[in-house]
């Protein structure tokens, strides 16, 4: 294990940035946490953005791990599935799994980062510093310069080493590729979001049904809202960014009418989406890949500074949670820091590749799949298969969501075979009963070897 004298600096003190110093600390490492923004416990204008994540099994694991989930479950709200709302009205109910712990779980990114930042403040050796913004790099020398916002001052921070999690629009890693040290990419969607809202009801009650995930999918856009604690909902239009329904031909004069039309069982409890629409901004939806992901001994990054996702996966913070814990466990088994970077890039990335490809496709069925009827028999067929073999048949989604000891490039893996096996069980089937299950149990047996076996 590497014992290092000096403090290591993190960029970025959202969620990851804070839970990895946790568990740094945690070896008796000093850390000196630095954010760009005002500390969100007292600003809550300007502590970053105020949407809803989903936090499920790799990100309750993380948080397990750090010791901090006890303090941040009255935060969560559970969602048992999917609630689709189809345009007549009509809404069906898809369960994310069959056991009682398979549910994923709302929380406000705002209070999860309060609450995280709050422990972080409390641990001996972590030194927060708000308002301290990376302006540049100088990797011959190993110095980072770090602005002080208040104080109209640059400091110089020593990278030994400096730990980039920073976000998507990571500026380590702009600075890395404007000194050609690594190769980076976006991969920008034609589709953008905006966060809109469900207010409480009068006696501050949960207008919709609060413990699912409800989705109005329509094809090219869907609606999707994530309840709250305060009986409120946090909904988000995805749209594409040109076209007949799209970002560009709306605006404060055509959404009333779009709402009413489109999502017409909604629209009478969201009284501010005209206001909201109008007022905020088209939000980017993209995967960033890099290679590598660090440089040398002096940085690297860590979480969606190295591998931005798309949301539709619900996997977004729960994968950059997983890298703290993995990147804490390759701190423990090396002594070198290039030798921490080596091993965790290696472990990850295969990883954060997959849940890209699946956070892609997973947009296509919720906007449209959901719908279809024979998507959801699909669906039931494979928690039926799970029950029938459940070491040989977990859905994709339930390995991604509920199933931390399985990594994303198995269940990729593993469920392009299941849903190859799914399509052609349903090809000439309607219904459960007429489903060849002999066939399906000669199919697994043959192509799909037991978890324990294949990890």
């Amino acid at each position: 294990m590497i014992i290092n004298p000096t403090p290591i600096s993190i960029i970025g003190a959202g969620p990851t940035g804070a839970l990895l110093a946790i568990l740094l600390q945690r070896h008796g490492m000093r850390v000196n946490l630095y954010e760009k923004r005002p500390d969100p416990r007292k600003d809550l204008e300007n502590s970053g953005r105020s949407v809803n994540l989903a936090l499920a099994d790799r990100g309750l694991h993380a948080l397990i791990q750090a010791g901090v989930l006890a303090e941040i479950s009255p935060a969560l709200m559970p969602m048992r599935g999917r609630l689709i709302h189809h345009l007549d009205g009509t809404t069906i109910l898809q369960p994310y799994g069959q056991k009682p712990d398979e549910i994923i779980h709302s929380v406000s990114r705002l209070r999860l980062n309060q609450i995280l930042v709050e422990v972080a403040a409390r641990q001996p050796g972590i030194e927060i510093y708000f308002e301290h913004s990376l302006e540049d790099a100088d990797f011959r020398m190993g110095i980072a310069q770090v602005r002080a916002l208040g104080q109209k001052r640059i400091i110089d921070v020593r990278m030994q080493p400096l730990l980039a999690t920073d976000g998507a629009g990571s500026t380590l890693r702009k600075q890395l590729i404007r000194q050609k040290l690594i190769d980076a990419h976006e991969i920008e969607l034609d589709h953008g979001y905006k966060e809109l809202s469900i207010p409480a009801g009068t006696s501050g009650e949960h207008l919709l049904t609060p413990d699912v995930l409800h989705i109005w999918p329509r094809g090219s856009h869907m609606l999707i809202a994530l309840p709250n604690t305060d009986g409120s909902f946090t909904a988000t239009l995805f749209l594409p960014k040109n076209g007949a329904a799209s970002f560009a031909s709306l605006n404060a004069a055509t959404i009333d009418r779009f709402f009413a039309d489109t999502f017409p069982d909604v629209r009478a409890l969201m009284p501010n989406c005209v206001r909201e629409f109008s007022e905020h901004a088209v939000g980017f939806l993209g995967s960033v890949y890099a290679n590598p992901w660090h440089y040398q001994s002096m940085a690297a990054m860590i979480g969606d500074a190295a591998h931005a996702i798309v949301p539709f996966h619900g996997q977004g913070m729960n994968c950059c949670f997983e890298d703290c814990v993995e990147f804490n466990s390759c701190v423990r088994r090396n002594n070198t820091w290039e030798a921490v970077f080596l091993e965790f890039e290696s472990i990850r990335k295969p990883n954060t590749d997959a849940i890209a490809t699946m956070a892609l496709e997973n947009y296509l069925e919720m906007r449209e799949h959901v719908a279809h009827a024979k998507f959801q028999l699909q669906q039931s067929l494979a928690l039926e298969l799970e029950k029938r073999y459940p070491q040989n048949f977990i859905p994709r989604y339930s390995m991604v969501m509920f199933h931390h000891e399985i990594p994303y490039s198995v269940a990729l893996n593993r469920g392009l075979i299941q849903s190859k096996l799914l399509a052609k069980l349903t090809l000439n089937a309607n219904s459960l009963a007429e489903v060849d299950f002999a066939e399906a149990g000669r199919e697994i047996n043959s192509q799909l070897p037991p978890l324990a076996l294949a990890l």
